[in-house]
């Protein structure tokens, strides 16, 4: 019998480095990974800095993708394949980074643990991430809010969000 798979969504950004290779190797890493099938990734997306000191632009995109792995391995995942990347965690928030991957939906899970808040406390506040993740699974639901990404995405609007280039 087959290890029951959760879907979950994952929001992409870099704004370091060859932003399109940090993303791509993340992709590759996340496609390599034991107990992970990434079933869709959308276009990326060039975006505005949110926050945080004067940097530069991200790159954004969104990979929904099947997972045998607990929301908190997911997470370990994650923040692995961002330290490969050569992302360090200086406790300052808001920072240009090399690769940024948040753990956005896991099912329709609600956690409120030190480590893991889902679904992500402020996806339904950024374009940034629901341009993307609308592209690819619209249909998906806020487990809190009970709105689908569409409905988010469309009342966010685009601001900020532009179409990027390979």
């Amino acid at each position: 019998m087959a290890e029951h798979e959760t879907r979950a969504c994952i929001a992409l950004g870099s704004n370091l480095g060859d932003r399109v290779a940090n993303l791509e190797r993340a992709v590759d890493g996340l496609r390599a990974a034991p107990g992970v099938r990434v079933d869709a990734l959308s276009p990326f997306y060039e975006t505005d800095p949110v926050g945080g000191p004067p940097q530069g632009a991200y790159l954004n995109a969104a990979i929904a993708l099947d997972t045998t792995l607990s929301p908190e391995e997911l997470l370990e995942l994650l923040q692995a394949l961002e330290v490969k990347a050569g992302r360090s965690r200086d406790g300052e928030r808001n920072t240009a980074r090399v690769l940024d991957l948040d753990l956005l939906l896991y099912g329709a899970e609600k956690r409120d643990a030190p480590d893991l808040i889902l679904p992500h406390p402020r996806m339904h506040e950024r374009a940034f991430v629901l341009v993307p993740l609308a592209d690819i699974v619209p249909e998906a639901v806020h487990p809190t809010l009970g709105e689908s990404v569409a409905e988010l995405a469309s009342r966010l609007g685009r601001t900020g969000v532009r179409a990027a280039t390979r």
